[in-house]
């Protein structure tokens, strides 16, 4: 009897998703009673808005909701999605220009599909989401990763971007506010990268999923606002995940070109089809209904970023960076490495993020998920009380 044929290498090379890991540890070891306080996971504390959940109460009463809908999305949301992109991104598209998409990370997947061929270098700016690099490699493409630290704010600068370009550069992603750092790229900022993008020919593909979550006055501005000219070279991927507490609803999209759109759309007629048409009708609500209680996540939000970085800031060692958006803290905590801590010598920030999980049961992310080693994510994504608990725990380990 011969062995079975291999297992796909593709796919044995892709790691787990690092922030679910971490959520995942966490809330087992909350099962198991032990009083775990986790940062780890980028998912809003609240409840989606009643009148979002009414709205897929009342979709569950009509039969047309059971049937297949077209791959692309209900036209109703694709109108809807079209709205909120001219609003908040600048940007005049038809239905036709819109994939409606289960989450923000098939968005992410079938982006990289459309416009990535095998070999192309993509630019990845670091820290970036744990998720973008495996994106890239199932394209068959290359994530080239170009990293700004603390000292730039987490930005990258269009001189590290013209460095790191190759005639084997198709692709450079963009994203503000940014996960995991809060980073929010200023107008002349973004359009300098624009600027760079266009005349070099280079598709940007831009995630504007946290833009509606901004502070102290500062405004993400959409990378096809800055500079129009882009449009036929961008994708932009966004959801209703985060701003309107719906994560679990798996509803998401992407929006460009007609015809990289028509690409990813005849893609996810074969992956999956439609997304679940209750999800999407409460996504309609929730994009065309009131906003009254977003601004109070924001405001929540706001609170609690600064209560982070103003308890974080405490740790000797530790600097935090101002973050103007999305609801993550990114601590340089190289001050801590190369130091013994209760008995442990710790090197990296991975071993970092097992010592506080071990010691004071606080779930934090290692900077390895998301590039260099030697930073730590914490979203800010729950309650107030947990919130100033778990970095009162981490002082005392540190003090």
């Amino acid at each position: 009897m011969t062995d079975r044929a291999p297992l796909s290498r593709k796919l044995s090379a892709i790691a787990e998703s690092a922030t679910l890991k971490v959520d995942a540890k966490a809330k087992s070891l909350k099962a198991e009673g032990k009083p775990v306080i986790s940062y780890a996971a980028g998912e809003p504390d609240f409840s989606t808005p009643q009148f979002v959940v009414d709205a897929a109460a009342a979709a569950l009463t009509d039969p047309a909701n059971f049937r297949y809908t077209p791959a692309a999305g209900l036209l109703p949301l694709r109108e809807a999605i079209a709205a909120k992109t001219l609003r908040d991104s600048g940007l005049e598209v038809s239905p036709a220009q819109i994939v409606v998409t289960n989450g923000g990370k098939q968005a992410v997947y079938q982006a990289f599909q459309a416009v990535v061929n095998p070999g192309d270098e993509v630019l990845l700016p670091a820290p970036y989401w744990t998720t973008y690099p495996e994106a890239i490699r199932l394209a068959d493409g290359v994530p080239v990763e170009v990293f700004a630290g603390a000292d730039q704010e987490y930005k990258v600068t269009v001189e590290q971007l013209e460095a790191a370009r190759t005639e084997r550069t198709t692709v450079l992603v963009f994203v503000s506010p940014s996960n995991p750092t809060g980073a929010v790229y200023t107008f002349e900022e973004t359009e300098a990268i624009g600027r760079w993008a266009l005349e070099h020919g280079i598709w940007v593909i831009t995630d504007e999923i946290y833009q509606n979550l901004v502070y102290e006055g500062a405004r993400a501005v959409s990378i096809v606002e800055a500079v129009p000219e882009l449009a036929n070279q961008a994708l932009l991927l966004n959801g209703v995940a985060k701003t309107y507490a719906m994560t679990g609803w798996r509803v998401g999209w992407m929006v460009g070109p007609a015809d990289a759109i028509k690409l990813a759309a005849n893609l996810q007629s074969h992956l999956t089809s439609n997304v679940n048409n209750i999800a999407q009708r409460a996504a309609i609500a929730a994009l065309s209904g009131p906003q009254t209680e977003v601004e109070e996540f924001r405001t929540a939000f706001d609170r609690r970023r600064r209560l982070i970085v103003a308890e974080l800031s405490k740790i000797e060692g530790v600097t935090v960076p101002n973050p103007l958006g999305a609801f993550y803290a990114y601590p340089d905590v190289r001050g801590l490495l190369g130091r013994e801590w209760r008995g442990r010598r710790v090197e990296t920030s991975l071993e970092l993020a097992d010592l506080i999980l071990d010691e004071v049961e606080v779930a934090v992310v290692p900077g390895e998920a998301f590039g260099p080693s030697g930073y730590l994510r914490l979203s800010y994504a729950l309650g107030d009380d947990q919130l100033l608990e778990g970095i009162q725990r981490m002082q005392e380990l540190f003090a």
